[in-house]
């Protein structure tokens, strides 16, 4: 199979000058045959989305096999895309594979969130968030301090109406937290995995949608007096519009409040 790469050939006989034109044309030629002989590699660039590193690549060599057999399990290919739910309560992540009928993949333990139910106010406060965010590729940090990270875009348009203050609210691995997700090394790599190729493979964001506990009304019925009662009950519109749809919503803030509908 032929490369790109250059090769050494004998000399050719001298021959006469060609016209502008003609020797115009001939290098086009030769650059379209060199881009077409390249393409896969192109293609494999321009595929990829997320930023790695030496870390990342070698636990996408190694677990990339074990993921892509547990979506086979459930009708599904590695590089779907997926959508996270963050259970405080449960100390739960759940993974959601679409695009069509979502369907859940599993259920992963979180080993350290920070503080109590409730949302997040102000920079170092050690409170881990509650609210809708969202991963993007750039948000996506394989040279993390905690083995591998996610930034889900925390203070988001809802924090920032209602002047809550903090950054860098990560899914990453190891298990401590000042505010963080922290899901150890081993479930880090597992998450990282799923969501590098979903990406990759052109989803633009992987929703994260952080709740107390299940939003059930029975549930929200015994915190009735709680300071974030309000709050809840709205997070509770998002909660059941998956529930409802069986898809994650697009989430937009008006006038202070989260509001919910279908992703166009």
């Amino acid at each position: 199979m032929r490369s790109c790469s250059t090769q050494t050939r004998a000399p050719r006989p001298t021959r006469a000058p060609h016209s502008v034109a003609t020797t115009a044309l001939k290098i086009a030629l030769r650059i379209i045959c060199a881009v077409c002989l390249c393409l896969p590699t192109f293609t494999q660039a321009l595929a990829q989305r997320v930023p790695v590193s030496d870390l990342s690549i070698e636990v996408t060599e190694r677990v990339a096999p074990l993921m892509q057999q547990r979506m086979q399990a459930i009708g599904r290919q590695l590089g779907d895309p997926i959508f996270f739910r963050i259970i405080k309560a449960t100390s739960t992540l759940e993974v959601w594979v679409g695009p069509d009928s979502w369907v859940l993949l599993g259920t992963w333990p979180i080993c350290a969130w920070a503080g109590t139910l409730g949302p997040k106010l102000a920079e170092g406060d050690e409170q881990s968030p509650e609210g809708f965010y969202f991963i993007t590729p750039g948000r996506m940090n394989p040279n993390s301090q905690w083995h591998l990270g996610m930034n889900i875009g925390y203070p988001n348009a809802y924090d920032r109406f209602h002047e809550r203050t903090g950054s860098f609210i990560v899914i990453h691995g190891v298990c401590g937290s000042s505010g963080c997700f922290a899901m150890t090394n081993p479930l880090i790599e597992e998450l990282w995995v799923l969501a590098q190729a979903a990406l990759n493979d052109g989803q633009d964001v992987i929703r994260v949608h952080i709740f107390p506990f299940e939003m059930t009304d029975a549930n929200l019925s015994l915190h009735i007096d709680s300071e974030w009662h309000s709050f809840w009950r709205n997070l509770q519109e998002g909660w059941n519009f998956f529930e409802t749809h069986g898809s994650p919503p697009n989430v937009d803030v008006a006038d202070g409040r989260y509001v919910f509908s279908h992703v166009q």
